[in-house]
């Protein structure tokens, strides 16, 4: 008779976790946390341009990451679905069962037009969900090159040869000055949502498609929405208010830039900044649980953006004032 296979339980395994725990212990004792220089703008990881006046960044690389591993995610799922298994299991199960979520609320909401507004709803849930949690994983924002600083500098320690770490600032004595020289960490990667050249590039692709899928369902009298005069001379006080609440529409049109942009820019942003401080301040294993916090601030972010954008495709496809009319006719 084949005996069970042993499966990770807790009581049998938490020797693992405490002896993690205690490596973390150790670890800040010899090498303190420090905390890292908070900006705004993405770093420099080049230090010429590449062409122009266009530098290789950091959160241009977590982009370009992101993308190999939706690309690598994409062939597991085509590979398992060529496969013949009815049921795919790990990764491409999981994937299999988010993008039924996603198709499923699509056809829900946009009808026939399902088919044309799930590939950008699955591109942009999957691509913000990936880019979001990248600053879970270990060495993101944390290794990188070092640079002189010319204000708030470190003093350096020499791990290994070629290998150096950052070290807490000597405390300031009062009436000297300190004439150390000092440096600072410049990341290989940062999360891309950090950056608002990343969120304001998707708020754009996302309200500009809206714009092209509403115009292929209605075609030219999908800017009447914005534009509405013909009612001016028909119904002067009704076509007045018709004109100025499509400029009301055009309006938020415009402001959908700034909310898709800023929410998903200001909440990953507070989320790395608040790994910092946490990770500074108390650097043993508390730090685990705003990890699993963060965890889930990423997924319901990558969630909204893909289904305010979903929705919003839905809303342009259908035809405006419509229901208005019949009311007038059938009266």
């Amino acid at each position: 008779m084949e005996k069970p296979r042993r499966k990770w339980r807790y009581g049998i395994n938490r020797w693992i976790i405490l002896g993690l725990v205690i490596l973390n212990v150790i670890a800040v004792r010899f090498y303190a946390p420090v905390l890292p220089h908070i900006q705004l703008p993405a770093e420099n990881v080049s230090t010429t341009p590449l062409f122009g006046n266009f530098y290789l960044t950091n959160t241009l690389i977590a982009t370009l990451i992101a993308d190999v591993i939706l690309v690598l995610i994409a062939f597991a799922v085509s590979r398992a679905a060529r496969s013949g298994d009815l049921i795919p299991r790990g990764i491409p199960g999981a994937i299999e069962a988010i993008l039924e979520v996603i198709n499923n609320l699509t056809e829900s909401t946009a009808g026939k037009w399902a088919k044309n507004i799930f590939p950008f709803f699955a591109t942009i849930t999957m691509l913000v969900l990936v880019v979001n949690w990248m600053e879970l994983i270990p060495g993101v924002d944390s290794i990188g090159r070092i640079e002189h600083a010319e204000h708030e500098g470190h003093p350096v320690e020499q791990v290994i040869p070629g290998v150096y770490t950052i070290l807490p600032s000597p405390p300031a004595v009062e009436g000297e000055e300190h004439h150390e020289e000092g440096f600072a960490l410049v990341p290989f990667v940062r999360v891309a949502s950090t950056d608002l050249n990343f969120t304001v590039a998707l708020a754009l692709i996302s309200v500009l498609m809206t714009q092209v899928m509403g115009v292929r369902a209605l075609g030219a009298s999908y800017f009447t929405k914005f534009i509405n005069v013909g009612g001016i001379f028909k119904r002067p006080i009704f076509g007045v208010i018709d004109f100025f609440v499509g400029l009301l529409e055009l309006l938020s049109e415009i402001s959908k830039l700034l909310s898709f942009s800023f929410r998903l820019f200001g909440n990953i942003f507070a989320g790395s900044v608040l790994l910092f401080v946490i990770g500074t301040l108390i650097p043993v294993f508390v730090q685990s649980l705003f990890l699993g916090l963060e965890f889930f601030v990423g997924l319901i972010q990558a969630v909204v953006f893909g289904m305010l954008t979903m929705v919003f495709m839905a809303q342009a496809t259908q035809g405006h004032g419509e229901h208005h009319e019949d009311e007038q006719a059938h009266a």
